[in-house]
């Protein structure tokens, strides 16, 4: 049984009695908040035999953040990478996020999984990117194979682009930045490409069968996020947002946890009224924000400007930042970078 099975059925797991020890709460609160959806605790079962510290995300708890790292074919290595990750939870990472691109993305993740004890993400789609000569050759079984491979490694959560749809596309043409999330993107050439729906929608059932073989807790991708203020709040984003809290209540009746990512940047006069909008859409689902960027106008501070975006997000329900650093928008971040990145947001939460 999955953590959000076994708290429906009345059972306190090993894994929330140490998330209520590590939060100073009730174990019983803790069951109820996952049972309920709006905790989750992302531990992969290959991960957990591994020593796993299983952490709680949600409004119970106190603010989680993540730090996104990777490697690149033109920077880093997997010695840079593991670095990378024994600074960020040095300095309070909560999670990670292994975006690793390139011909070794198999080792280097799989060297972060079993080097670390707090969860670990990806986004499988990156996979499938380097997999193919062209996103466009992808077909829905590739994709299904590649998420249970990553989940078999002891990936704890995954960002899944499920709910970005064809008929959202057009919504998109008025928007100054376009979509700006790679996996957004990939997802959109292949529906242009093919004519036909997003086959991560489409296969979304067969997807939730893999989670809940491994318990991988769905975070599902925001790929129609606004990549400027001048995007922000749109109708793009918010046709995406209620995609997802459909799939959300699917995912939760095939026995799955489940984040929902949210937006990147958004002027600070329109956060409050995004965390709200996503608690009523996603049934309190736990909302994972980027930054947000509250503006436009100070790339190589764009851990300042977000982290400013990300306390006052957390203030109104967020429950887990996702980190931004000097170089977001510029490069590929060094340990510096992430050292900076992960203090900003720890200061934020």
């Amino acid at each position: 049984m999955t953590q959000i099975e076994q708290a429906r059925a009345g059972t306190i797991s090993p894994e929330m009695e140490a998330v209520a020890r590590d939060e100073h709460l009730e174990a019983e609160q803790v069951r109820e908040e996952v049972a309920r959806g709006r905790m989750v605790i992302p531990a992969n079962r290959v991960h957990v035999a591994k020593g796993l510290h299983p952490v709680g995300i949600g409004i119970a708890c106190r603010t989680k953040i993540n730090a996104n790292l990777g490697n690149s074919p033109l920077a880093s290595d997997s010695e840079c990478e593991l670095e990378k990750v024994r600074c960020a939870v040095k300095y309070g990472a909560d999670t990670v996020m292994d975006l690793s691109t390139g011909t070794e993305i198999d080792a280097i993740r799989q060297r972060i999984i079993d080097a670390t004890t707090v969860p670990v993400g990806t986004v499988p789609i990156y996979q499938m990117a380097e997999q193919l000569d062209d996103i466009t050759d992808m077909r829905a079984q590739d994709f299904l194979d590649v998420v249970e491979h990553q989940a078999s490694q002891g990936v704890d959560y995954m960002t899944v682009h499920c709910a970005l749809l064809r008929e959202h596309l057009p919504l998109v043409d008025n928007r100054l930045t376009g979509i700006v999330s790679r996996g957004g993107s990939l997802v959109a050439k292949w529906m242009v490409t093919h004519r036909e729906q997003n086959p991560l929608y489409t296969h979304f059932d067969a997807l939730c069968e893999i989670m809940r073989d491994y318990d991988v807790t769905w975070s599902l991708g925001d790929g129609l996020r606004p990549g400027s203020i001048h995007d922000a709040s749109d109708e793009a984003q918010f046709a995406e947002l209620r995609v997802m809290g459909a799939l959300a209540l699917r995912a939760w009746e095939r026995g799955c946890q489940v984040m929902i990512e949210g937006p990147g940047h958004v002027p600070m006069d329109q956060i409050e009224m995004n965390v709200r909008r996503q608690i009523e859409c996603c049934d309190e689902a736990p909302f994972y924000v980027l930054g947000p960027i509250v503006t436009d106008v100070a790339p190589g501070y764009d851990h300042i400007t977000s982290a400013i975006g990300a306390a006052m997000a957390a203030w109104y329900g967020a429950a887990m930042l996702c980190y931004v650093t000097p170089k977001e928008h510029l490069g590929l971040p060094n340990p510096d970078d992430v050292r900076q990145g992960v203090v900003a947001y720890r200061i934020a939460a």
